[in-house]
This record gives structure tokens, C-alpha cells and sequence, in this order.
């Protein structure tokens, strides 16, 4: 039998997931130790996305075309199931906020942050329904790139590319995967264009901030490393001390398991969900139907953490466990989805994606130099660029910037975003508007989505005013 049988006889079955499972890892890997080299944490950029170019490079239309066809194919399924994990460990490692209290420092925060997304929501349909569609003949679908790449990111893109297609974007997990690539550099670098005008204007609350390079520097050192996992922790007296590498084993299972339970929620909550829409039918069972399970391992994860925080037992969560499980699947996650990319569909699309981009940019800049100063608190500035680097690229990106303008972290800008992060996660950035959004698009049509939109925008921004205000004033 001639080897290229042989090997393919190998390869039936299971063995499929075994090879696209070791290649994967490998490339991320490489790509890790290739961006440690090049200090690529230091711009806040991710090291997942070399890896994923490492993967275009050996993909069957790429240069090197070493990794088989049914390779890429396994690795088009994981973004859904790996940003169902990123979910569901997302809130098990952190203690929920008390709210009481909070809502008159947080209430700016949290509609700005409004602003900005339905915002992004808002100039796509603009530029959609008034440039692209009139001259290229755009679908209306591609009007929501800017949220789900700007504000949800590389796994926000993948998970609803394939939602996207079937609504009739063609390419619409790729094209998102470009428009959050361009997002992520533009938030460090145009960020940094902006922490240096506001130190030039003074609109820093606590001194002249620091040089880009320092705040990199910060940022690398104060990221734990990936070792750093607690298994030391003392022993009740009497209590036969097991070898440290035998608990951190313990650590990871007991730990995986809750992430576990946390997915099994969100599994029962959307087919609990699904059951009660196959008997309404309409709308809603449409909506349902197309509702991935990721928003709902979310709610999982809170559950969890909740159940655990009321009886005492939060000591089994690990937070650097959980947080590592995160950034492992999401780093997974864009090195499979990058490698997938279809480049030929973005050199067709580059003047659509271009405009999306710019516009979505110039929106974000607009509500962090006009808007920003006159809702949020006296830290105004330390509070937006935090918001600007997260809505345009990660919230690595954000507290990039944050270093820059508050280095020795003296403003409230952590404690109001961590907290509205927690309100908004579950609807915004991948959560359930973003999954709406484009059934919306299709059932009501782009104009009244974006009328919807305009009015949702000048409602959070008179609120904000008013709230402002009465600060102001009391």
C-alpha cells in the first residue's frame, strides 16, 4: 500500500479531531513563543492572532499547504463551543458586585457604554442604507459588523459568522474576523494618538500619565503568568498534605467541572427556551432558533457562582484557574478562526469593510471626546479611554490605555467598568442583542433597525445629561 493510502486510512474517523486538535495547540504555541519574542503583549495585541496567521500560512490555500482540508473543517466548528466555555468561566472566578449604592457613579458608565454600542449599531445601518447599498448592493446584514467585531471581538465574529452566512452575508465570519482585527490595532494605536492629546489638553485627573512604552510594561508585568495558580494554600491541622502537583490537578478538575455545570444550564436554558418557542411559534420561535448557546452559559456561570456564594463554598473557585481557562479557549478560539479565513473573499470585499471600519472608529472617538466629559464623573477621561479600548478592540486593549493616562491607579475607572461589564456582558458584545440584532434586520428591515437604533442612542444620551446634571446640582 503506498504511503499516502496508508496514512489516509489512519487518519478515518477519530483520529480527524486528534490531528486537528494537536495541530492546533502546536500553532498556538508557536505563535506564543514567536509573539514573547517580539513583545507583542507590550502593544496589547494577542499572540493568538499570529498563531492564526501561522495557520493561513499552512492552510491548504496558503503557501505552505501542509494541513489537510477535513482539518480546517473541524476547526470551522469550534468557535461556538469554545466561546461557550470563555462564558461560562467568565463570572465563577469573580465575586459578585454589591449593587447597593453604586447605580449614581456606575449610571454614567453604564450608559455610555450603551451609547457606544447602539451607536456602532446606528452608523453601520447609516453607512450601509446611504453609501453601500446604494453602490454595491450591499446586504443589510453587514450594517452590524461594527458591534460584533468593534464591541465583541475576534470570538463574538466567529461564533455569529456562520448566523450571519445564513441570513445572507456571504462570508460573514470572516469578514467580522477582519473587522476585529482592525479594531484591536486601531484601539492601541489611535488610543495612544488619544491619551496623548489629553495629556497636551490636561484632561488627565491625576498628573501627565506615562509614555506608551511604560504602560506596556505595566501592563506585562502586572499579567500573572500561566503557572501562577495557588496550590500551596495551608492546611487545617491533622489534615494529610497531599504533593502540591497532585492539588493543582485537583484545582483544575474541580474547576473545569463547575465551568462544566455552568454549560449544562446554559444547554437546559436554551432547549427549556426552544421547548416553549416550537409551541408559540412566530417571532419569538424564529429569535430562539437562532439563539447560540454561549449567552446563556453566561447566565450559567453567574448561577453557579451565586449558588456557591450563598452556601459558603466560593473557596473551591479558582480565580486564576477560571482565568486561564478563558484566555486558553479564547486564544484557541482566534487561532482557529484566523486560520479559517477566506482571503480572497476580503481582497473582493475591501471597500465595504473599509468604510464600516472608519466609521465605526470615528463614532468611537466622537463619544469619548464629546460625549464622555459631560456624563461621566471628574475622571472623565480615565473612565472613557478604558470604555474606547474595550468598544473598539478587548478590554486588554482598554486598561492598556488606562495605564497610560492612570498609572499608579488612582481613579474609580476599574471598579465602574468591572461592574458594568458584569450588567452588560450578557446582552451586549455577543450576548443576546447581538444575537437578535440581525433577525431584527431581517424581520423589521435595516431602516426601522436603525431608526430603532437612533432612538435608543438619543435615549441613553439625554439620560445621561440628566443624570449629569442632578449630580451637578446635589
Amino acid at each position: 500500500m503506498r504511503l499516502p493510502d496508508a496514512a489516509e486510512s489512519l487518519l478515518q474517523g477519530w483520529h480527524w479531531p486528534l490531528l486537528a486538535l494537536v495541530v492546533l495547540i502546536a500553532l498556538l504555541l508557536l505563535g506564543r513563543l514567536i509573539g514573547t519574542r517580539l513583545g507583542m503583549k507590550r502593544w496589547g495585541l494577542p499572540e493568538a492572532l499570529l498563531a492564526g496567521g501561522l495557520g493561513l500560512l499552512v492552510a491548504p490555500a496558503g503557501l505552505l499547504p501542509l494541513v489537510p482540508q477535513p482539518v480546517i473543517d473541524l476547526w470551522n466548528q469550534l468557535p461556538l463551543p469554545l466561546l461557550t466555555l470563555v462564558f461560562a468561566s467568565l463570572l465563577l472566578g469573580k465575586p459578585l458586585p454589591q449593587l447597593g449604592g453604586l447605580w449614581r457613579p456606575l449610571s454614567g458608565q453604564v450608559l455610555l457604554a450603551l451609547t457606544l454600542a447602539f451607536g456602532q449599531f446606528l452608523v453601520g445601518g447609516l453607512a450601509v442604507l446611504l453609501v453601500l447599498q446604494p453602490l454595491l448592493g450591499t446586504s443589510p446584514v453587514m450594517a452590524l459588523l461594527i458591534e460584533v467585531a468593534y464591541e465583541g471581538g475576534h470570538g463574538s465574529a466567529a461564533a455569529m459568522g456562520p448566523t450571519y452566512e445564513r441570513l445572507g452575508l456571504e462570508g460573514g465570519q470572516a469578514l467580522g474576523l477582519a473587522m476585529a482585527t482592525v479594531g484591536l490595532l486601531a484601539s492601541t494605536v489611535v488610543g495612544g494618538l488619544v491619551v496623548v492629546l489629553a495629556r497636551a489638553r490636561s484632561w488627565l485627573s491625576f498628573g501627565a500619565g506615562i509614555p506608551l512604552q511604560q504602560a506596556m510594561e505595566i501592563v506585562v508585568e502586572q499579567t500573572p503568568p500561566l503557572e501562577a495558580i495557588p496550590a500551596d494554600q495551608p492546611l487545617e491541622e491533622g489534615t494529610l498534605e497531599l504533593p502540591a502537583w497532585w492539588r493543582q490537578g485537583a484545582d483544575w478538575a474541580v474547576n473545569m467541572a463547575l465551568a462544566g455545570i455552568a454549560v449544562v444550564i446554559g444547554c437546559g436554558l436554551l432547549a427549556a427556551l426552544r421547548w416553549g418557542a416550537d409551541r408559540s411559534g412566530g417571532v419569538f420561535a424564529m429569535v430562539i432558533d437562532a439563539l447560540p448557546v454561549f449567552p446563556l452559559a453566561l447566565l450559567g456561570s453567574l448561577l453557579v457562582r451565586l449558588a456557591l456564594e450563598k452556601s459558603g463554598q466560593e473557596r473551591w473557585v479558582s480565580t486564576p484557574i477560571q482565568s486561564q481557562t478563558g484566555t486558553l479557549a479564547a486564544d484557541l478560539l482566534i487561532t482557529a478562526a484566523t486560520a479559517c479565513l477566506d482571503l480572497r473573499l476580503l481582497a473582493a470585499d475591501w471597500l465595504p469593510l473599509t468604510v464600516l471600519a472608519l466609521a465605526g472608529l470615528l463614532w468611537n472617538l466622537a463619544v469619548v471626546l464629546l460625549l464622555a466629559p459631560r456624563i461621566l464623573p471628574a475622571d472623565w477621561f480615565e473612565r472613557a479611554i478604558l470604555e474606547f479600548g474595550q468598544g473598539t478592540g478587548v478590554a486588554a486593549s482598554g486598561l492598556l490605555l488606562l495605564r497610560m493616562a492612570d498609572p499608579d491607579d488612582r481613579s474609580e475607572a476599574v471598579t465602574a467598568f468591572s461592574i458594568k461589564q458584569l450588567l452588560l456582558q450578557p446582552l451586549l458584545a455577543g450576548g443576546v442583542i447581538t444575537v437578535v440584532a440581525p433577525l431584527v434586520v431581517v424581520g423589521w428591515g435595516l431602516p426601522a433597525w436603525t431608526a430603532l437604533c437612533l432612538v435608543l442612542v438619543l435615549l441613553w444620551i439625554a439620560l445621561g445629561l440628566l443624570l449629569a446634571r442632578q449630580a451637578k446640582a446635589s
